[in-house]
C-alpha cells in the first residue's frame, strides 16, 4: 500500500479549476510569439481523430487557445515536409502528435510494443523486412505508395504493407513527422528523428517520471487518474514515480478526498488574466477526460459520434463552449457551403447566449464562413436570442 505524503497546501474547487485552465492556455494572455509549436511543447500532446467538422481535432486545440490562426499555419507548425522535425505521431493519450523532443521518453513504450504478442494481424515471413527495406532505398513513402493500406474487403483489413509499417511505427524503427492531406508519410526513425534524440537510453522509470511530471504541469492540478490519463500511464507507474516527479500532493476541495497532485510552478502565483471563449473539441486535453470535467467544471460531456442517432441528445459532435472560465452550453456544428450550422444548441440559460453567439461567429470567420444559421434548440425564446446576438 502506498504512503501519501501530507498535502502541501488545500486549494478551493475554484482555484483549482483556474489553475488548471491557466495551466491549459485558457487563462490569461495567449503566447502568441510562441504559437502552435508552442502549444504543442505546453501541452505535450495533442490528440488526432479522424471526425472533421469544422476542422480536425489537431487544428481545434490551438485555434481554441491563440483564436485564428490560419489552418495552414497550424498543419505547417506540427509536420515538416523538410529540414528538422518539430512533432511526430505515437501513441500517447490515444493517436497524438508530439514534440520531437519526447521521442527519448517513450522509449519505455516502444520497448513493451517489441516484448508484446502480436495479435489480431497476421503477418507474414518476409513482410516486415519488406517495408523497412523499401523505405531504405526510396526515402519517405505513403501506405499506398508502400503497396496499399487496405486488402480488398471490409474497410478495416488492412494490408501487409500496412500492417507492417504500423508495427514497424510502434516498435520506433519508423516514424511519421509529416502528414499530406491526412495520410501519414513514413519514414525511417534513424533518417527522420535528430541523432542527439534518437535514442533508447532511457530506462522505463525515467521515461514515465518525465511523462508523469509533463501531465501535471499541462493540467496544473489532477487526481492520479487524471495526470496518470494524459498519457495513458498505469496507475502502478504513477506510483512508482510520483515521489520523484517534482509534483507536489494538495488537497481539493469538493473533490471528494481524492489525493491529489499540483505543478509547485501552478501554484506559486494566483491565476489571472483574461479568459478565452471559444468552442472545444471533445478531444482537447482541457476536457478529454470526463471524470474530470464533471470534477472541475459540473458538466457532463459525451462524445456522441458513436452513439446510434435516435439515442444522441445533444448531437454527433457537440462542441462545449467555454466563457469565463465556465463551460455554458454545447453546440453541434456543421458547414453548409459559406454557412455554419449550429444544428443542435445547448445552453445553461440566457446569460450564455453573448458568449455562444461569440464562439460560433468566431469559429465561422475562422473556417471561412460568412453567416450562422441556428437549426435545433428546445427553448424558443433563447433561439431567438442566441438569433438575434448572430446578427
Amino acid at each position: 500500500m502506498t504512503t501519501l505524503p501530507r498535502p502541501a497546501a488545500t486549494l478551493s474547487a475554484d482555484e483549482a479549476r483556474r489553475i488548471a485552465l491557466r495551466a491549459q492556455g485558457f487563462l490569461g494572455a495567449p503566447d502568441r510569439k510562441a504559437g502552435v509549436r508552442g502549444v504543442l511543447r505546453h501541452l505535450g500532446a495533442v490528440q488526432l481523430d479522424t471526425i472533421s467538422v469544422l476542422a480536425r481535432s489537431h487544428e481545434l486545440i490551438p485555434y481554441a487557445r491563440l483564436g485564428a490562426v490560419p489552418r495552414t499555419t497550424i498543419e505547417s507548425a506540427y509536420w515538416s515536409a523538410a529540414g528538422a522535425p518539430h512533432a511526430f505521431e505515437y501513441w500517447s493519450h490515444a493517436a497524438c502528435v508530439l514534440p520531437i523532443e519526447e521521442w527519448p521518453h517513450f522509449a519505455f513504450r516502444r520497448r513493451a510494443y517489441r516484448s508484446r504478442p502480436h495479435w489480431h494481424h497476421h503477418l507474414p515471413d518476409g513482410a516486415y523486412e519488406q517495408v523497412i527495406k523499401q523505405l531504405r532505398a526510396e526515402g519517405p513513402l505513403t501506405a499506398t505508395e508502400l503497396g496499399g493500406a487496405k486488402n480488398k474487403g471490409e474497410w478495416w483489413d488492412w494490408s501487409e504493407s500496412k500492417i507492417a509499417v504500423e508495427r514497424a511505427l510502434m516498435y520506433g524503427e519508423v516514424v511519421c513527422v509529416e502528414r499530406r492531406g491526412w495520410k501519414r508519410i513514413y519514414d525511417l526513425a534513424e533518417r527522420a528523428v535528430p541523432s542527439d534524440l534518437l535514442h533508447d537510453e532511457l530506462d522505463d522509470k525515467e521515461c514515465v517520471r518525465r511523462l508523469v511530471r509533463q501531465a501535471g504541469e499541462a493540467l496544473g492540478v489532477g487526481t492520479r487518474s487524471d495526470i496518470a490519463d494524459y498519457h495513458r500511464l498505469k496507475s502502478e507507474q504513477f506510483d512508482s514515480v510520483i515521489a520523484d516527479s517534482g509534483l507536489v500532493p494538495v488537497t481539493v476541495e469538493g473533490w471528494g478526498g481524492k489525493p491529489a497532485w499540483a505543478d509547485p510552478a501552478a501554484l506559486a502565483s494566483t491565476p489571472r488574466g483574461r479568459h478565452r471563449t471559444t468552442l472545444l473539441s471533445p478531444f482537447d486535453s482541457l476536457i478529454w477526460e470526463r471524470a474530470r470535467t464533471e470534477r472541475i467544471f459540473g458538466f457532463t460531456h459525451r462524445l456522441e459520434a458513436y452513439v446510434p442517432k435516435p439515442k444522441r441528445i445533444h448531437g454527433y459532435f457537440a462542441m462545449p463552449v467555454l466563457s469565463g472560465g465556465r463551460l455554458v452550453g454545447r453546440v453541434d456544428p456543421a458547414r453548409s457551403g459559406g454557412t455554419l450550422v449550429a444544428k443542435q444548441v445547448s445552453l445553461d440559460g440566457p446569460k450564455a447566449v453573448p458568449a455562444v453567439a461569440a464562439a460560433l461567429l468566431e469559429a465561422a470567420s475562422w473556417v471561412g464562413c460568412d453567416s450562422v444559421r441556428v437549426e435545433h434548440m428546445e427553448s424558443a425564446p433563447l433561439k431567438r436570442d442566441l438569433v438575434a446576438a448572430l446578427l
